[in-house]
């Protein structure tokens, strides 16, 4: 009997020590890595990039997963010492303040021990005050980069516009150009006319230089009113070589560019005006041959699509920060890769029709980029610099007109209205109603539960 005891004794004392020694096995320390941006509150095992702001993780330092009692004596140890609610990473024997951000240390707690919560804060509503364990920052008070984006479209520069007119009354005998936005160049016949008052004018210099060729001051005045309804040099020497009036003239154009008609009522209107809209790009020319034109009327205009505008619309919450000279990235939907650089070269100082937008102008040279006219554009102003107090879009919660934040005091988050002014790389400029000290929810929309706080705010 003393022999199996004894045997019995051995085998209890091995199993106990295999079981000790994988129960320390177990007890392996894992590593930890975080986001550098405390806001954040993102924690890997593994390193890699930080899924809210792209920062590369960093090493916890001292950080080690246990499991049973090493982790309760983890809390008891950790509940001794003192850290920043701002910077958990922040670690102290003694009380005092970060050496980040300046706040007063906060006595660490046990994970296990509840927290202390009056019964006048759990009695409040919960539309205007809320319990909650969130993340916490401050206005950050430092210059940005401004950059808005704007959207427009590209248009003819109208200072580049000719006009083809007609310097005599008349009937159109032969018509040249077909079809709306017909490409012409400098020199090119648009159309030949017949005149009666010219054919007169040609008659009675011929009848000059026939009857009375001394008489050289009624010669050069025939041909001065010649030059002046019109003709050319080559015109006029052609009558007076052949001796034969010319029963029609030709009218040639001084520009060079795509043709549109100056008037949108064909021949009945002496008005010129802006460019016909793209509905009626399918439509034949309303000047026909055999139609008669009055003396100094717009026929044509021509416009060159070498030489483009860039409208932008700058709402009216921007327009304050827009000047003339800001530079511009426009990135065209026609080819979103060929976007190219610009500068703001004149903003209108009235409001269009049926807008309630400012436009500002970027001159550029069309004849490379090819960007056809009517064409969406989505533009990047860079507004230069500013210093003004920031926080993060999400800390920041939108009521429509109002803004709200939510304001760290003592147990809990109070909501608070506060005034703001430009949004610019998902930072919000807080123009009044928040202290530089006070530290506000990192993501204010966790702590709306409820329709009520809306309504109520």
């Amino acid at each position: 009997m003393n022999m199996i005891h004894k045997i019995k004794w051995l085998a209890f004392i091995t199993i106990t020590v295999l079981f000790i020694a994988c129960n320390n096995g177990n007890k392996k320390a894992a590593v930890m890595y975080t986001c550098p941006m405390p806001q954040d509150s993102v924690f890997s095992d593994k390193p890699g990039k930080c899924p809210k702001c792209g920062m590369d993780l960093v090493l916890m330092e001292n950080h080690t997963m246990h499991t049973g009692h090493d982790m309760a004596d983890s809390n008891m140890t950790a509940s001794s010492g003192y850290t920043c609610p701002m910077h958990p990473n922040v670690h102290s024997d003694t009380a005092g303040t970060c050496p980040v951000c300046g706040m007063k240390l906060e006595k660490v707690k046990s994970a296990l021990e509840p927290k202390a919560v009056s019964l006048n804060t759990l009695l409040k509503p919960s539309n205007r005050q809320v319990i909650a364990n969130v993340p916490m920052i401050h206005m950050m008070a430092r210059e940005e980069d401004i950059e808005m984006e704007s959207y427009g479209f590209i248009t003819y520069d109208t200072r580049q516009t000719g006009v083809i007119s007609s310097n005599f009354a008349g009937r159109i005998e032969k018509l040249y150009v077909k079809y709306r936005y017909q490409k012409i160049a400098k020199g090119q016949r648009i159309m030949d006319i017949y005149s009666p008052e010219l054919l007169t004018a040609q008659e009675n210099l011929l009848f000059l230089l026939k009857n009375d060729l001394e008489n050289t001051m009624l010669i050069n005045a025939a041909k001065q009113k010649l030059y002046l309804l019109g003709m050319s040099n080559q015109q006029l020497n052609d009558v007076i070589k052949t001796g034969k009036p010319s029963y029609k003239v030709s009218v040639f154009s001084n520009y060079s560019g795509h043709i549109h008609e100056s008037n949108s009522a064909g021949m009945n209107n002496n008005q010129a005006e802006a460019m016909r809209p793209l509905a009626v790009t399918t439509e034949e020319l309303s000047v026909k041959e055999g139609m008669y034109v009055k003396k100094g009327q717009n026929i044509f205009s021509v416009y060159n699509p070498n030489r483009a505008w860039a409208l932008l619309n700058i709402f009216t919450g921007q327009a304050a920060l827009v000047k003339t000279g800001n530079k511009v990235r426009i990135t065209p939907e026609t080819d979103p890769a060929s976007d190219f650089r610009a500068a703001i070269d004149y903003i209108e100082p009235v409001y269009r029709d049926g807008s309630k937008t400012v436009t500002a102008r970027v001159y550029f040279d069309n004849s490379a980029y090819k960007i056809p006219i009517g064409s969406q554009v989505k533009a990047t102003i860079f507004a230069g610099d500013r210093s003004a107090n920031w926080l993060p879009e999400e800390a920041v919660l939108s009521l429509g007109l109002d803004k709200i934040v939510f304001v760290r005091t003592g147990e809990a988050f109070m909501a608070r209205k506060i005034e703001t002014g430009i949004t610019n790389k998902h930072l919000v400029q807080v123009l009044s109603g928040l202290g530089k000290t006070e530290a506000v929810a990192a993501n204010a929309q966790y702590l709306v539960d409820s329709e009520s706080f809306i309504k109520t705010n």
